[in-house]
């Protein structure tokens, strides 16, 4: 029945009254046939295997953050004054949630231990990508975008840290902030125009009280439709390489693809199933996570008279933070800060220019050479190396004889010589052909 005949009374069902419900707001907004084009008849390559997973997941992650910030929100004060026992307004707000909110302290280890899940599945997700080459033509812009998505996911994870005003967020604040000041010039104006003040305060914590519930959850979530639509405009990769969506028969059928609904959707509801339960049982039974997920120090108020013994971020800032103390002496004439301010940031940078550094014939490792398996091995080691260490002191000391800070140094390197040497090496590695021309 059209919505014409509808709309002149002549409109008959069969179906009862909850048929007629459905087919009246299928006329006006098309649910069936958003559901066949994105799910039922939408054709994804048959071969894809775990490591595809992930990307859901991190939707489903995105989205339960959204609502636990929400009713996190209904209650939380973000006022950094004294209140009449001397505690920071914003810190007391968060001992109300744990404590005397219903359900508060189900909330908050779930938006703070959703945190670190955010992270952890969406590190696994890139080095999908990386792993499978997802981000080589024509999925340019579909990678670019993601690390943009990446970018926004630090800003809301770090202010979001600050807000509970303990000790860590209040020094982190200080530390992070007042990075803007290493740039010449117009540093120090920057960095007084990030806190709101001449030091990390009230106004601060207003500041990135609205970016964290306001401002970069609606960027967050435009960046995740235009990730999801370019993805849907130029496919899945899968772990072989070729353009499965290119092998077609006579009436435009994919010959490699199968329906996303429900070959993957049943796969993929099972492995949200077992990330549900691994991600619960740490809420409820080490929502701490060993001082991982909430720190120590920061089950203190912010007291900007006692500084921490040592200042570090939680562990997924941890690879960046320590190329940041990796730099300790001017190079080129450019001062150490600076130099530290340009490493933390261009290692997320330097990510949008891989698909037109990686010149390889073909894409996914199942292809490529020991070259490749060799760099992205240590690639990897890299990172995990500048992820332990940033969780350390300064004058940390590795198996009591080696100090930290000249592998830390060593890890950065490698870290960029990985990206800006891809060129070359990408091109020398001995490649098997894919199966199918790309």
């Amino acid at each position: 029945m059209n919505l014409k005949t509808m709309r002149a009374g002549k409109y008959r069902s069969n179906g009862g009254f909850f048929g007629d419900c459905i087919e009246w707001l299928d006329a006006r907004l098309p649910l069936s046939a958003f559901w066949r084009k994105h799910f039922s008849e939408y054709l994804v390559p048959k071969n894809l295997n775990f490591w595809y997973f992930f990307g859901s997941i991190a939707l489903v992650v995105l989205l339960m953050q959204i609502v636990t910030g929400i009713f996190l929100a209904m209650s939380y004060q973000p006022d950094a004054t004294p209140n009449a026992d001397g505690i920071p307004v914003a810190f007391a707000s968060v001992e109300y949630i744990m404590r005397d909110v219903n359900w508060g302290w189900l909330i908050r280890t779930t938006h703070s231990t959703g945190a670190s899940a955010f992270f952890f599945v969406v590190y696994l997700h890139i080095f999908r990508c990386m792993l499978y080459g997802s981000y080589r033509k024509p999925r340019e812009l579909l990678w670019i975008v993601g690390v943009v998505i990446f970018y926004a996911l630090m800003a809301e994870a770090f202010t979001g840290y600050v807000l509970p005003w303990g000790q860590m967020s209040f020094w982190a604040a200080q530390v992070i902030t007042d990075l803007a000041s290493a740039f010449p010039f117009f540093g120090t104006a920057l960095a007084d125009w990030v806190r709101g003040d001449f030091s990390v305060g009230g106004a601060t914590l207003g500041r990135f009280f609205a970016l964290h519930v306001v401002a970069l959850p609606l960027a967050l979530i435009l960046l995740v439709v235009l990730h999801l639509v370019a993805l849907r405009e130029v496919g899945s990769n899968n772990p072989d390489g070729f353009e499965a969506q290119k092998r077609v028969n006579v009436e435009g059928t994919l010959l490699d693809g199968v329906s996303f609904h429900p070959y993957y959707t049943v796969k993929e509801v099972f492995a949200l199933s077992v990330f549900l339960l691994v991600f619960f049982s740490l809420v409820f039974f080490a929502p701490e996570g060993g001082g991982y997920f909430l720190e120590t120090e920061n089950f203190l108020p912010a007291d900007p008279l006692k500084t921490p013994e040592y200042i570090k971020p939680l562990w997924y800032f941890t690879p960046f933070y320590s190329m940041l103390r990796a730099m300790t002496r001017p190079l080129l004439g450019v001062d150490a800060k600076l130099l530290g301010v340009l490493a933390m940031n261009g290692a997320v940078g330097v990510l949008v220019f891989l698909p037109w550094l990686d010149r390889a014939p073909v894409r996914s490792i199942r292809h490529r050479g020991p070259v490749f398996k060799v760099m992205l091995s240590l690639f990897v080691a890299s990172f995990l190396t500048l992820g332990f260490l940033g969780a350390k002191p300064p004058e940390y000391v590795l198996w009591g004889a080696i100090p930290g800070a000249p592998i830390a140094r060593a890890a950065t390197f490698f870290y960029y010589f990985y990206f800006l040497a891809m060129p070359w090496w990408s091109k020398i590695d001995l490649c098997a052909q894919e199966t199918q021309a790309a």
